[in-house]
């Protein structure tokens, strides 16, 4: 065996075990999650955050990839207890005023306020909802309004009682990442790296700040698209302002689809994140396999996606369940 398939044994390995433990550190606190959670105490609230999230989105489009992003952002870190939602105080930063959660859009953060206003203003449901659970059904909601797949999200999450920036840390992917590192990263949250391939179609109503790619454009990037990187230089000149942001997928930017996928065989992936899951010859089947077929992707996504919601899940004494999204009880 040659000296570069034994390292890719040793790290398809490395892996596989930080895949076993942490789907086994999970079960526990991911049995309490349930469809129909809430059908005793609010049973409309599907229906509640779902009218809340329609109403946000017909006056931005910016709502669905805003909510996905924060939703992903917030599994990662500590697991899916809406910390992320939780706002800086004088004396402590919380996880949102981390740098690399600065990207996160304010139309994802005001989507769960207010699905929680609409929540509470039901007197039998008033805090009896966890924002974390609500944040998992906006993320659903805004994802079907783009067009993607419609699927049942489980219930029955605590919200965190915590959230620093300093937890953080080394937990979220910056656009640099190459395979290996977003397949251990995914891995450390019982994620294979087929569901982090086709997670990754998160990005398909996504949107870039020019910082985070222009990189790729001035080192004139061969696995970049050329006429891409052209428009790129175009949209994101040198001196730019850093919080101009373009469309991750510029062919359907309003849609949530499989057009992601397709982009990458293109070389048309924004993040240098993106590509590799098409130049590096491991993960490129399943990023064929999911361009090809629609049915294929959304059924990818919806397990990769049901998967993630049970990360680290909150339960008893852990948790609670917030009076305000923004400010730990």
């Amino acid at each position: 065996m040659a000296a570069s398939d034994k390292q890719d044994l040793m790290r398809l390995s490395a892996a596989a075990l930080l895949l076993a433990l942490a789907a086994a550190g999970s079960v526990c606190s991911a049995q309490q999650l349930r469809r129909n959670y809430y059908a005793s105490v609010c049973p409309n609230v599907e229906s509640i955050v779902r009218d809340a999230v329609a109403k946000k989105y017909r006056e931005t489009f910016i709502t669905v990839g805003a909510t996905v992003h924060l939703f992903f952002h917030d599994c990662f870190v500590e697991g899916c207890d809406a910390s992320v939602v939780v706002a800086s105080t004088p004396n402590a930063t919380a996880e949102k005023d981390h740098p690399i959660n600065l990207s996160l859009a304010g139309d994802g953060f005001d989507t769960v306020i207010r699905a929680k206003a609409a929540v509470d203003a039901v007197p039998r449901c008033r805090n009896r909802v966890s924002c974390a659970d609500i944040l998992a059904m906006a993320t659903r909601d805004a994802i079907a309004l783009a067009g993607g797949p419609a699927y049942a999200v489980e219930l029955g999450r605590l919200d965190g009682l915590s959230s620093t920036a300093t937890s953080v840390n080394g937990k979220l992917a910056p656009p640099s990442f190459g395979l290996d590192q977003l397949t251990a990263l995914f891995a450390r949250n019982g994620l294979s790296q087929a569901d982090m391939v086709a997670l990754s179609a998160g990005h398909t109503v996504g949107f870039a700040h020019c910082g985070t790619f222009s990189g790729r454009v001035r080192a004139a990037d061969p696995t970049l698209n050329r006429s891409l990187a052209e428009k790129l230089a175009a949209w994101c000149p040198d001196g730019v302002d850093p919080r101009v942001a373009v469309t991750m997928d510029v062919v359907t930017p309003r849609v949530f689809d499989n057009q992601y996928f397709r982009n990458l065989q293109s070389g048309m992936g924004l993040l240098a994140s993106d590509q590799v899951l098409y130049t590096d010859p491991r993960s490129r089947p399943t990023v064929d396999a999911l361009a090809r077929s629609k049915v294929a992707f959304e059924r990818a996504f919806v397990e990769g996606i049901t998967k993630m919601g049970r990360i680290g899940v909150k339960t008893g004494a852990q948790g609670n369940i917030r009076r305000n999204c923004a400010v730990l009880n």
